[in-house]
């Protein structure tokens, strides 16, 4: 009776390793709507690599746009953590992250120096009105006249950091989108650094 027992918990414990998948695997991030969303863009603007003007754009921003969307989709193809923010603008920084399946994508306050916690995904970032701010790498230094709130795709590692020299600051890579007050289902409240860095930084966005 007792070898039964064990061999229906080894069979139970088979069955389990076979079907669920495990805790410690990596994440399934081409399964998102972002991956979703990006390849569809990208077959879109393929097929008008002859002639890219169009769909708007000079052979220039065709090839930007092009290594853009494919950058996006590696990531979401490779990637294997959750997506994280990581604040080294030395001062408070809004960010827009979210819980899978316990709390939605809202605004949460990460400190300076710290990373959000890979058990949430961290979609993206609130800069107010007034910041001098680089969007994407090798782009020029940009005054913001209004909030904005940039979204990243799935498992982005993505960095804020100060510029010393010229005081903006600076994203690792390119947001997916921007959105301005009005525009997708983020709230972008009227908030001013000064109103941000006087916020109690969040502790559960916090490993």
């Amino acid at each position: 009776m007792q070898f039964i027992k064990i061999i229906l918990v080894a069979l139970v414990f088979i069955v389990n390793l076979t079907i669920a998948q495990p805790s410690w695997a990596g994440k399934d991030f081409t399964k998102g709507t972002d991956y979703v969303e990006v390849t569809q863009e990208l077959n879109q603007l393929l097929t008008v690599k002859d002639n890219p003007e169009q769909a708007g754009y000079t052979p220039e921003q065709f090839q930007a746009r092009l290594a853009q969307l494919q950058s996006q989709k590696y990531v979401m193809e490779t990637a294997r953590k959750r997506a994280q923010c990581f604040n080294q603008t030395g001062k408070t920084l809004g960010i827009y992250a979210n819980k899978p399946k316990k709390y939605p994508t809202q605004l949460y306050f990460l400190a300076a120096g710290q990373i959000t916690d890979d058990d949430w995904d961290c979609d993206g970032i609130y800069l107010p009105a007034g910041t001098q701010v680089v969007l994407s790498p090798n782009t020029e230094v940009q005054e913001l006249t209004q909030p904005i709130a940039v979204k990243f795709v799935d498992g982005t590692q993505s960095i804020a950091r100060t510029n010393p020299a010229t005081g903006a600051i600076e994203l690792n890579v390119a947001p997916a989108k921007v959105f301005k007050a009005g525009e997708g289902s983020w709230l972008l409240p009227t908030l001013s650094q000064a109103d941000i860095d006087a916020q109690v930084p969040s502790p559960q966005i916090i490993d």
